[in-house]
Formats: structure tokens, sequence, C-alpha cells
């Protein structure tokens, strides 16, 4: 019988000045893509498509690292992140791992709004066959949510810093970097 967890985040930023130029920066979206993840471990692939290796997370005995491959849409004033694909390293003989992310952030009149959904599929590791599976799940429950913690705090603060300088090259007159 598979583990299945999944957390959900939703995001709400007072309005951020100046906020009528928010839609264009969430346009620029290389730039909000590294700004929301962690640049060091993202790979681009292409336009709107990305690699990006998640920080080492230790369950239990085991190490394990999940890879993503993510893909972005935007519309004016939206951004959206989906994972389409995922590689997890660390747990040795697990064939049947599923990640699902599916994120949104998007420029309102108050600020800027988002939510992020993370979910897990993945059969009970061998070494982990001893432990309740609702141990395990409310482990992993736990460890998304964590995840989709830290990348609220980015948000907060890195993409509101970002968000500032983008505001600045253009005022200043530099293209963006």
């Amino acid at each position: 019988m598979p583990l299945a967890f999944s957390a959900s985040q939703q995001l709400s930023l007072p309005t951020i000045e100046p906020a009528d130029l928010l839609p264009d920066y969430l346009d620029d979206e290389a730039r909000v893509v590294a700004a929301l993840l962690d640049s060091r471990q993202l790979v681009p692939l292409g336009p709107g498509h990305y690699l990006y290796t998640v920080t080492r997370v230790q369950v239990f005995q085991l190490q394990v690292q999940p890879i993503v491959e993510l893909q972005a849409r935007h519309q004016q004033g939206r951004l959206e992140l989906e994972a389409v694909d995922c590689q997890l390293e660390g747990l040795g003989l697990v064939d049947d791992f599923q990640l699902q992310l599916h994120s949104w952030l998007q420029a309102t009149a108050s600020g800027l709004e988002g939510e992020a959904r993370l979910a897990v599929q993945v059969s009970q590791p061998p070494l982990l066959r001893l432990i309740p599976p609702r141990v395990l799940e409310a482990t992993g429950r736990s460890l998304l949510s964590g995840i989709l913690l830290g990348i609220r705090r980015r948000v907060g603060q890195q993409l509101a810093g970002d968000f500032q300088a983008w505001c600045h090259g253009r005022a200043d007159g530099f293209p963006d970097p």
C-alpha cells in the first residue's frame, strides 16, 4: 500500500510599492522563478522549463533529495508553476514515487496572493517497514509543510526585495539582469 501525504500553503502579501508594476514583474518569469526558489539549485532548461534540486532532507534514517522538473506558465499578472516530473535520490528501491506541485502567484489590488499545493505518493521503503504508515504519513505531511513554509518565507523576503531591485533598475534605465 503506497503512502500518500499532502500540504498546502496560502500567501497574501500586502501591497508592495509600486503595486502597478507587480503584473509586469510577474511576467519576467525567469527572474521571478529564481527569486522564488534558491537560484543556486535551479537550472533553466528552456523557456518556462526548469530543473530544481530540492535541499537534501533527512527522513528517519534516510536522506532523500527530490529533483523536480518544473513548468512555468504566465499570463498578465499571474505566474503558475507546476511539477511535470520528479526523481527521488536516496530511497534506493522505490520505483513508484510521484510528486505533484501546483502553485500560483498573482498581482492583485491588495498586493500579491498565491497558493501552493504539494502532494507525494510513494511505496514504503524497505528500511522503514517497521514504522506504521500513519506515522510515516504524518511525518511526510510535516516535511511538505516545512518545504512550503520555507518557500512562503522566501516569497515574503527575497521576492519582495527582488521586486524592489527590479523597479529600481527600470527607474534608473538599466536593463533587467
